[in-house]
């Protein structure tokens, strides 16, 4: 469904997307649950077979050795490599910040009740790794730095064969402990069930294709993975302060992604709405990825007008965007009014760009509308919150009773023998 479906008081399109970027994706189902169960059934084979069909690559190993990841290296540019390290130390930095203020809890509920909890890290994760049409170092920064920040034990990373060599480089300065070629459902498949030369692990996170995002629909479950991915999103809320040419520039910047990326605009101002859709038109001439950004413009791109900001705000949080910037006079007020998005970028100085690239926060975030129930990846996703809790004879005698009784008028009988037991022998003593 797009958002013109869904019609709200005082919003008006000057642009209305023409298509529906979740629902014009073919279904997948069928193909990706054969993939799964052959790579379930054949492991190692099934992956070379598949990796020959879907990516035309014929490999002896898929492990990554220790001498090809130095070469990988050794061919990466020195200003790529220093730019990678920055972005690298601005993604551990905000990280270990965030770890910081996930605690473990011991509290005394009551006198003899000890209640509290431990923050784990995930054993082993899996991390893939999209080859796309161009070398992207930051997607391994964005999925194994806060896996190796968490302190996972294991970090594998899963990439396409055919994936640019750069890509191994940003796995290594990653910190990927494991790294293989394979890609795709095929990918996915490997690393929850495990072949003779992929470890299983216990989640998967980072984005992909539709097979990608389809094949960590079906295994969720013996693993746990991140969130489903759709097509990259950008909305900007502007009031009449906004900046046509830097609206239409950081909208565009979004859409030469993938053609099916969702961009657009939420103003109170039609002067600023207008003026946008031509100055989208203006850069499309000249822009390189004109091609690709272009026809996602033409498809899911819109622009609104809302009557007042109230109005702005709720079509803003309907939307749920998976990028939000807020270019408005007070853009710091805005902000506080939003709640619904991936990741907010406040102030016109906040581009999009910067996330995506290297300036420390996530750029796997929610779409297609889960942002109005979650948040992006972070270091909190790579550990796990348990719970424990203890108690001595007070605490015994404090909740064996109402816990006796609650089983008894539930009918279970063990519950009640496992809770009155305690108590007795306590009595008894």
């Amino acid at each position: 469904m797009t958002s013109k479906d869904t019609p709200m008081k005082g919003v008006q399109y000057v642009k209305a997307p023409e298509r529906d970027s979740i629902g014009d994706n073919a279904s997948v189902e069928t193909l990706v649950a054969q993939i799964i169960a052959d790579v379930r059934e054949r492991g190692d084979a099934a992956v070379r077979d598949y990796s020959v069909k879907f990516d035309k690559a014929e490999l002896a190993a898929f492990e990554v050795t220790p001498e090809e990841r130095e070469a990988a290296l050794a061919e990466l540019d020195p200003q790529t490599r220093a730019d990678t390290e920055f972005a690298i130390g601005n993604v551990r930095k905000f990280a270990e910040a965030q770890l910081a203020t996930i605690l473990p809890l011991e509290i005394e509920l009551r006198p003899g009740l000890h209640l509290g909890h431990r923050v784990i890290p995930i054993e082993r994760v899996g991390c893939y790794v999209p080859g796309g049409r161009y070398p992207l170092l930051s997607a391994p920064i964005m999925t194994i730095v806060p896996a190796k920040v968490a302190g996972c034990n294991e970090v594998i990373a899963c990439l396409p064969p055919n994936a640019h060599r750069a890509m191994i480089a940003g796995c290594h300065l990653s910190g990927a402990d494991r790294i293989f070629r394979i890609g795709g459902a095929q990918a996915i498949a490997a690393m929850a069930y495990g072949t003779e030369t992929v470890p299983s692990v216990h989640k998967i996170v980072g984005p992909g294709n539709a097979f990608v995002n389809e094949a960590k629909r079906q295994v969720f479950g013996p693993v746990g993975i991140d969130q489903l991915a759709g097509p990259s999103e950008i909305f900007i809320v502007a009031d009449e302060t906004g900046d046509a040419v830097m609206i239409a520039t950081d909208l565009l910047a979004q859409a030469e992604h993938d053609i099916r990326t969702r961009v657009g605009l939420i103003t109170t101002d039609r002067a600023l709405a207008e003026a946008t859709l031509k100055e989208v038109e203006r850069q499309l001439l000249d822009l390189s990825t004109a091609p690709v950004a272009g026809q996602a413009w033409r498809d899911y791109g819109e622009i609104v007008v809302c009557g007042d900001e109230a109005a702005m705000i709720a079509y803003s949080d309907h939307i749920a965007a998976e990028h939000l910037q807020v270019h408005t006079l007070d853009p710091q007020a805005t902000a506080r009014k939003l709640r619904n998005y991936g990741s907010l970028f406040i102030g016109e100085l906040a581009s999009v760009v910067y996330s995506d690239k290297c300036c420390g926060t996530n750029h796997t975030l929610p779409t297609m509308g889960a942002g109005r129930y979650t948040g992006g990846l972070w270091v909190g996703a790579y550990v796990k919150i348990a719970t424990h809790q203890w108690l001595d004879e007070r605490g015994v005698t404090a909740v064996a009773p109402p816990a006796a009784r609650q089983s008894a008028s539930e009918s279970l009988e063990g519950h009640r023998r496992a809770a009155q037991l305690r108590l007795d022998r306590l009595q008894k003593a």
